[in-house]
């Protein structure tokens, strides 16, 4: 691939990209760059470059090829880095949406073989179960600050074990008792699926505190449940649903005071902890008041099996079927919020239509990231606030 003197002829690596980020055109204004110049453009600024609507990706180093890897709709985005001719310099600028984040690796390519790497020039991580990824944060993307420490009271972390016919034997939950916790005051109950992993990987801990310090969510008390097979259980969902109301309930309910109000007990998760939170709400209607629905992994429109051939997308498809034959739920608040980069974002909006139609006070919400447990961190104060304290909920 050649590129032409005129930097604003440099190739872009999207259709459309508009202008040359002023930093690149200064660079290849006088033709190839010489090491030095490299050399003080690399040093000169963070990567990648972020200007309105585009970001640019450099590499550097000898290799046959460079892509950007993106998690985009369900698959990955390869968007390949041009390389500037006499140099060992790589270029990509690609179209982005203002205030939005999305995680990437870059793919090198040496003599027929390709390795993922993390971007070195870019010090934004974020960790999930499968390993971690670079991060680009666009114009206006601002981290909310009360994912990060505030000098907020904490809240403590207790293991909790519970004895489980349902399940045959013994699990380990953990629970989150807020700052303060009175033994002798009934607290709202929020009840995660994922929960450690929600504490692991979105700033779980640190955003309880902050939300409850500022006033945003009343002190709660939240189960953290975590599964060893929730590929199996979380969407068949009968057994999880009896497990949750039957026997984790009520172990919690013998060692502490929660409220009896269904509006202050409320069901969270994300992917298929989503689809286990509403299955677990109309197989016990009147248990719990609020969902919080976020990127779920549903399936309402069976022709999408047609492009996910995994059983679990069955399974959550004829789930879901069942659900829409159910009654209306008694009255319950939920928050259904998804990421544009998603393959099941229409998916989500569907489905916050429909509970809508079927009684279900709904707030939806969509933001420009992926699915990612850092996009379910940073939605998390508006569900919370939407299902705890609807008084609040639109500030």
């Amino acid at each position: 691939m050649t590129i032409a003197q005129d930097p604003q002829d440099f190739p872009m690596a999207l259709p459309g990209s508009g202008r040359v980020h002023a930093r690149v055109a200064a660079l290849l204004g006088a033709g190839s760059p010489s090491p030095e110049a490299i050399d003080r453009f690399l040093s000169a600024a963070p990567f990648p470059l972020v200007g309105q609507g585009h970001a640019v990706f450099v590499w550097r180093g000898e290799a046959d090829g460079v892509c950007l890897l993106r998690w985009i709709h369900a698959g990955i985005d390869r968007v390949p880095l041009a390389r500037v001719p006499r140099t060992d310099l790589w270029l990509a600028q690609v179209d982005v949406a203002n205030s939005a984040r999305f995680e990437y690796k870059l793919a090198v390519q040496h003599h027929g073989h390709e390795e993922w790497v993390l971007d070195p020039r870019n010090p934004e991580r974020a960790r999930d179960p499968f390993g971690e990824n670079s991060v680009c944060c666009t114009s206006g993307y601002v981290r909310p600050p009360w994912t990060t420490p505030q000098g907020a009271p904490e809240g403590r972390l207790i293991p909790f074990g519970v004895e489980t016919a349902i399940f045959e034997g013994p699990r380990e939950e953990a629970l989150y008792l807020p700052p303060g916790h009175d033994p002798w005051a009934p607290y709202p109950l929020v009840v995660i699926h994922d929960g450690t992993d929600f504490m692991t990987y979105a700033d779980l801990g640190v955003s309880l505190d902050n939300l409850i310090a500022a006033g945003d969510i009343p002190p709660v008390m939240v189960a953290l449940v975590q599964t060893v097979d929730r590929m199996g259980e979380y969407p068949r969902g009968r057994r999880h649903a009896r497990y949750v109301v039957r026997e984790l309930i009520p172990a919690i309910e013998a060692r502490y005071r929660v409220s009896d109000d269904p509006a202050e007990r409320v069901l969270l998760g994300a992917s298929l902890g989503a689809v286990a939170s509403l299955a677990t709400a109309f197989r016990f209607p009147g248990v719990f008041g609020g969902l919080v629905l976020q990127s779920g992994s549903f399936i309402l429109d069976k022709q999408k099996l047609n492009s996910r051939p995994h059983p679990v997308f069955h399974r959550v498809a004829d789930l879901v079927s069942s659900l829409k034959r159910a009654p209306s739920l008694p009255p319950t608040r939920a928050f259904v919020s998804t990421g544009e980069f998603e393959g099941l974002a229409e998916e989500n909006r569907a489905l916050a239509f429909w509970l809508a139609e079927h009684g279900v006070a709904v707030r939806f919400q969509s933001s420009w990231d992926g699915h990612h447990w850092h996009n379910w961190r940073d939605q998390l104060r508006d569900g919370l606030m939407w299902v705890l304290s609807p008084s609040h909920s639109t500030r």
